[in-house]
């Protein structure tokens, strides 16, 4: 009896102490070394599960439950602000949702975990860790929509397996940052081979950065990125509606530049239904002073059943066709109502819809300048550089090269939370991946202008209502993964596996 009581208190302790060192590892995340300081932090992790490798399968299971739970829970609290301090829900019931979205990504983390009972005394138990990590970790990003927030990748912007992004994407930063955590907890026992391995992966990844796959071209863009600061209740608010529209007007049509960009949604209010001539005087100015203006606003598509609404990116371009960009990765119950949750959406005071959902592979814009080539900019809206793989199928098959990416947002719905820095962390990886510049524009931040290696050119502080004037070079070419996209490293991950059970069936 005793010994049981002892058992279920050491059981609960492990938990616990997972679910301390998940936290531990989202918070490490928003450090400025935090690529470095995840790697013994999960080194530490397999030591702790490779202390309970004699549990059930269960038990197990619920040991990369309690950490993937802590990494989750503190990694994306931000969700509690947008349901209960803007979208006006039950605190029990926002509570719940946070807990409930953060269990179900932790089962992916969970399952990942099993592969060390799986294939415990291999030799390359690291590198078949590593190849289950990923395979979870991409269908994470597609199951459900996908939700694949949180990646070990983003974090290695800051760490030492960034220059492989370009090449082969950021599940391969992740694969990395498995397998080598593993061979840094292995050092103790195997210190040759161990050693090499982490010496490699490390030194071939600095080497890395010495090559470069796409190149300026043109003369540098002047770019005007406006942010307006103001509160998500205010998007609702008829009265405080004219005061966006006049701030967005104004800050537009104040001096020209070759570029001008506001955030998503700044004019929160139908196209047909804006101010009369609001639109047209923007498009004169545009055509007047040579200044490509890119608008957030809600669009309108006509579907059989009648007008449905869009998240829209509107451009003027001097002498070209206007442009519109609807987006296409569509937020669950933000921005669409998935089947059997409308009770959910009803939760909210805030007005909500069903948006039409653009198509993936729609034109960048394109961005005229006297006496200068046309550079060519793909759209993403909110969370749309979360995805990696669409936005290098989206470069990949255009119809017109691009050489700047724009990411139009409004975060205004976290509040005061790190989800603006995870965001931004987001974006320098898309530009690592693409090796292109990257313009963000948001409405309480952050606004930053990349370099083509995701270094943070300029930025606005959050929650000021300024613009940011900066110069930004655009680039010309494709990175290997724009070409390749996922296919090598999910092709490398399955082949381990593979290899992996059938030698197991052999011993």
């Amino acid at each position: 009896m005793i010994d049981q009581q002892i058992q279920k208190f050491s059981r609960g302790l492990s938990l616990l102490t997972l679910f301390a060192l998940g936290a531990l590892l989202a918070l490490a995340a928003e450090l400025s070394h935090g690529g470095w300081i995840q790697l013994p932090l999960l080194a530490l992790l397999w030591w702790l599960i490779s202390k309970h490798q004699h549990c059930y399968l269960k038990n197990q299971f619920l040991l990369g439950l309690s950490f993937g739970l802590g990494y989750f829970v503190v990694g994306l609290w931000w969700i509690y602000i947008s349901l209960h301090d803007v979208g006006g829900m039950n605190a029990i019931l926002s509570a719940a949702a946070v807990l409930a979205l953060s269990c179900y990504m932790a089962c992916y983390f969970s399952l990942a975990t099993l592969s060390l009972r799986w294939f415990k005394g291999s030799k390359i138990t690291g590198l078949l860790l590593a190849a289950t990590w990923v395979l979870l970790e991409f269908l994470r990003g597609i199951i459900l929509t996908g939700f694949p927030w949180m990646g070990f990748a983003e974090t290695q912007v800051n760490g030492p397996f960034a220059p492989i992004a370009p090449i082969f994407g950021g599940l391969a930063c992740t694969f990395l940052v498995v397998w080598i955590s593993w061979e840094m907890f292995q050092v103790k026992g195997n210190k040759v081979f161990s050693s090499i391995c982490i010496v490699l992966a490390i030194g071939l990844s600095q080497i890395a950065n010495l090559f470069t796959f796409t190149h300026p071209i043109s003369e540098p863009l002047n770019v005007r990125l406006i942010q307006g600061n103001f509160e998500q209740t205010l998007k609702f608010n008829p009265q405080a509606i004219g005061e966006q529209f006049a701030f967005y007007t104004k800050a537009i049509t104040k001096q020209s530049a070759d570029l001008i960009i506001t955030p998503e949604t700044a004019y929160p209010w139908p196209e047909s239904n804006l101010p009369q001539g609001l639109l047209q005087s923007i498009q004169q100015f545009s055509t007047t002073t040579s200044s490509t203006v890119l608008l957030g606003l809600i669009g309108e598509v006509a579907q059989t059943t009648g007008a449905q609404y869009s998240n829209r990116a509107l451009g003027f371009s001097p002498n070209l066709p206007k442009y519109q960009y609807d987006k296409s990765h569509l937020v669950p119950f933000g921005e669409f109502i998935p089947p059997g949750f409308r009770w959910f959406v009803d939760a909210f005071h805030v007005p909500l819809s069903d948006f039409a959902r653009g198509k993936l592979n729609q034109a960048p814009l394109s961005i005229a300048r006297p006496q200068q080539e046309i550079v060519n900019a793909a759209i993403t809206i909110c969370y749309e550089d979360v995805f990696g793989g669409e936005l290098a199928s989206r470069l990949r098959n255009s119809s017109q090269p691009v050489n700047l990416l724009i990411n139009m947002t409004n975060l205004a719905w976290f509040g005061k939370s790190q989800a603006p820095q995870q965001q931004l962390r987001l974006s320098q990886l898309r530009s690592l991946e693409t090796g292109l510049p990257a313009l963000r524009a948001t409405n309480t931040g952050i606004t930053a202008a990349l370099g083509s290696h995701g270094e943070i050119l300029a930025q606005l502080p959050q929650f000021t209502q300024d613009t940011l004037n900066v110069k930004i070079q655009a680039y010309s070419g494709l990175t290997p993964y724009v070409i390749w996209g996922n296919l090598p490293i999910l092709i490398l991950s399955g082949a381990l596996l593979i290899f992996g059970f059938a030698r197991r069936k052999r011993i």
